[in-house]
């Protein structure tokens, strides 16, 4: 049962509803149990649908400059009313453009605001169908969207270090699952011939193509049927390719009985703000988790415990060879993934951990300021590491 409101929150988000993994999996998700504990959330998203659709394609400059001008205009009109709420929480950006002009808005209101990244958006980093307008990015805002937060949410700890750089008051809340969307099929099942499985995005299957070798490697000793979801199109010649089209109705459906959910990115300074959404996925289905050993990954995945490593080629071969040919080994790493993100992934574990964010930036005279007029810190530990230490018994 839902409390009385006690705490009136505007939620500006970029993209529309169930369209953006970034807020899917983080705010969109922590809604229900946030508006249960008396959050009266209201969600805001920049883009309406028409530019959402036609943002990643190519073409279509002059309609997207209109639509995201008309954009900017309601975003200034709704920021006109913040006295209506008792905080704002920032998904990544408050425009797809520009600089930090809404951060610097809503600090000169005197309004809180609660900042959360989960990607390093700090770093130069467009769409291939936008690649001449990407002056317009301005990547430097993150640092001065951290700044003048009275707390900033980072999904990762290396993102964390960043944000800290900026702001005295950071906590790591890690993307999470909603467990009881994604849940493995019972009985347990497993589809009757080899299945692997991707999830990602037209603009991450890239990395899914750089395994060429490996299931090509793997493709000589095993028949398999690797299964892609969400990507247009993908470049994996002499590989038996399933193409699925993503849909938030079957997303966690479509990951079901496969053997093994790959999760492969290159080690450089963009993957590493990534947060191991895919392999979260997988592990919430008990589909076990063959990551590259980077990030993120590498605080969640204990190799050879709850998924798998790889770090090479090689590595790539032995350990997909190896879920193929063990049918315990699948089930038991599926079922100690599923056990992780339960523990401490899920959206019921985090969402509290939001809550007290939530509560204490808002409450500014109750709390009191630092010297710098910062918002006193919230007693919470700051890296994922230390908020497990805190919290085994």
């Amino acid at each position: 049962m839902s409390q009385t409101p006690n705490l009136r929150i505007l939620a500006l988000c970029l993209a529309p509803l169930n369209r953006s993994p970034g807020q899917r999996f983080r705010i969109e998700q922590w809604a229900p149990p946030l508006r249960a504990l008396g959050v009266q959330l209201e969600f805001e998203p920049f883009m309406p649908p028409e530019l959402n659709a036609i943002l990643y394609d190519a073409g279509n400059y002059g309609r997207k400059a209109v639509l995201i001008g008309r954009a900017i205009f309601r975003r200034a009109a709704r920021l006109r009313h913040l006295g209506e709420f008792d905080l704002v929480y920032v998904q990544r950006e408050t425009s797809l453009i520009g600089p930090a002009l809404f951060e610097r808005w809503m600090n000169f209101a005197g309004v809180p605001y609660v900042f959360d990244f989960d990607d390093a958006i700090f770093l130069p980093n467009v769409s291939e169908a936008n690649q001449r307008f990407g002056f317009l990015k301005f990547p430097g805002k993150t640092a001065t969207a951290c700044r003048l937060a009275a707390h900033v949410m980072a999904g990762n700890d290396y993102l964390g270090e960043y944000a800290s750089r900026f702001n005295r008051q950071v906590t790591v809340v890690p993307t999470t699952i909603d467990t009881e969307k994604y849940q493995p099929p019972r009985p347990r099942w497993e589809n009757p011939a080899p299945r692997l499985v991707w999830t990602g995005s037209p603009t991450t299957v890239r990395y899914l193509e750089g395994l060429a070798g490996a299931l090509l490697r793997v493709r000589a000793r095993h028949d398999f049927i690797l299964r892609v979801i969400g990507a247009h199109r993908v470049s994996l010649p002499g590989i038996n390719v399933e193409m699925t089209p993503w849909q938030a109705e079957t997303e966690a459906l479509d990951l079901q009985g496969a053997w093994a959910g790959l999760m492969p990115a290159p080690d450089d300074v963009w993957a590493r703000g990534k947060c191991a959404c895919k392999a979260l996925q997988y592990m919430a289905v008990e589909v076990p988790a063959v990551c590259s050993p980077v990030g993120m990954n590498t605080q969640l995945i204990k190799d050879g415990e709850n998924g798998l490593l790889a770090s090479s080629e090689d590595e790539w071969v032995e350990k997909l060879s190896s879920l193929i040919n063990s049918a315990e080994l699948r089930r038991r790493l599926g079922q100690a993934g599923r056990e992780t993100v339960q523990a401490w992934y899920s959206a019921d574990v985090q969402a509290p951990r939001v809550y007290q964010i939530f509560k204490h930036a808002a409450r500014r005279t109750a709390m009191g300021h630092q010297s710098d007029g910062r918002p006193a810190a919230v007693r919470l530990p700051h890296g994922i590491k230390a908020w497990k230490e805190n919290n085994l018994e």
